[in-house]
């Protein structure tokens, strides 16, 4: 298993430079790859090729780049401009985001967000190949029919001979698209107890795909997650600046109809408690919802405690499937530095790096 850093959101507080002291110290740990996120603050592509033009040898990942947020052709062309940048660093996560951000910062209907996630992903495939791209689909029409456009060409050629492809999947579709379509799966509150049913769906999607021998769907595929890590050896200690990412992902996600991450953690079987932290939640009592995420859920979906305790959370989550653990330290800056040390030396420990 591989680790990896999540850098997550440029927001208005953040210091760029302290996305840049991370990603070097974990370049110099010998992480795998560094990913940024993007919600409707800082964008991808923009801090991935500041931090591409002051690293040399870890990957640089997109997770995600919003599929509303641009076309396919946009998307290829930022793709190949990146690969080109860091040299064939580059890895493309997409998602469809939700409905909130869809509708109300982009513009874009989030309907039958399946069938368009394919449809995008046909195009970039084009595109990214250099071929000429001509697409007639149910939600997208490249060149549209009634106007002057011609098809075209990506004129720019990537130095990667494939650019890797990720998906963002939480539901069993998402999931079984993921596996039939990308290179690798960005998931979210993973849990060695719940994973082999997540597992499945990614490999019923591989071998839908034809990409994979029977019995051996996932060879070759990145089995990713992002993983919350706080060092401290009080476990109910370290969870605590965790409750607000938890709750604000399971309760106020997206409305009361559509949260995906709600959705999920009933599936891992927190059904009451996951309406209980909604309820509070979407009626303005947020910390009610921090404090009513139970501390199983968040250490199942976390890396806590002191080194020898990580070593052992690391290869339970190998066991579970996971190729690469893309841990998001919590804290100042200098604890984050800090826990990233730590991490690396639990991945020695553990035996599964």
């Amino acid at each position: 298993m591989r680790l990896a850093l999540n850098l997550g959101y440029l927001v208005g507080a953040d210091d760029p430079q302290d996305q840049l002291r991370l990603a070097r110290h974990a370049e110099d740990l010998g992480f795998d790859s560094a990913w940024t996120a993007e919600a409707y603050g800082g964008d991808t592509p923009t801090l991935l090729a500041w931090l591409g033009g002051q690293t040399s040898r870890i990957g640089l990942g997109a997770a995600v780049m919003q599929i509303p947020a641009r076309t396919p052709a946009m998307t290829a062309m930022t793709a190949a401009s990146l690969d080109r940048l860091t040299d064939g660093r580059f890895r493309l996560g997409l998602g469809v985001s939700g409905p909130q951000v869809s509708e109300g910062w982009h513009g874009v209907r989030f309907d039958a967000p399946l069938a368009r996630t394919r449809e995008y992903l046909g195009i970039l495939e084009l595109a990214l190949e250099r071929r000429t791209v001509e697409y007639h689909g149910k939600h997208f029409q490249l060149p549209l029919p009634d106007g002057p456009g011609k098809p075209l060409k990506l004129m720019i050629r990537p130095v990667s001979e494939h650019i890797p492809r990720y998906l963002a999947a939480i539901g069993p579709k998402n999931l079984e698209l993921c596996g039939e379509l990308a290179d690798g799966w960005l998931g979210i509150f993973f849990a060695p107890g719940f994973a082999a049913e997540q597992l499945g769906h990614l490999a019923a999607g591989r071998a839908r795909s034809g990409r994979s021998e029977a019995g051996r769907e996932l060879d070759g595929f990145d089995v990713m997650a992002t993983v919350p890590l706080v060092v401290d050896p009080d476990v109910e200690r370290a969870a605590q600046p965790i409750r607000a990412y938890a709750a604000l992902y399971i309760g106020g996600m997206g409305s009361r109809e559509q949260n995906f991450y709600n959705r999920l953690a009933v599936r891992m079987g927190y059904e009451a408690e996951a309406a209980r932290i909604q309820e509070l939640y979407l009626t303005g009592r947020q910390r009610d919802a921090m404090g009513a995420v139970p501390l199983q859920f968040i250490d199942d979906t976390s890396l806590l405690g002191d080194v020898a305790r990580l070593a052992d959370r690391l290869q339970a989550l190998a066991e579970a499937g996971l190729t690469t653990c893309a841990v998001s330290p919590y804290g100042p800056v200098e604890a984050k530095l800090a826990a990233l040390t730590t991490i690396a030396e639990a991945l020695d420990r553990s035996g599964v790096g």
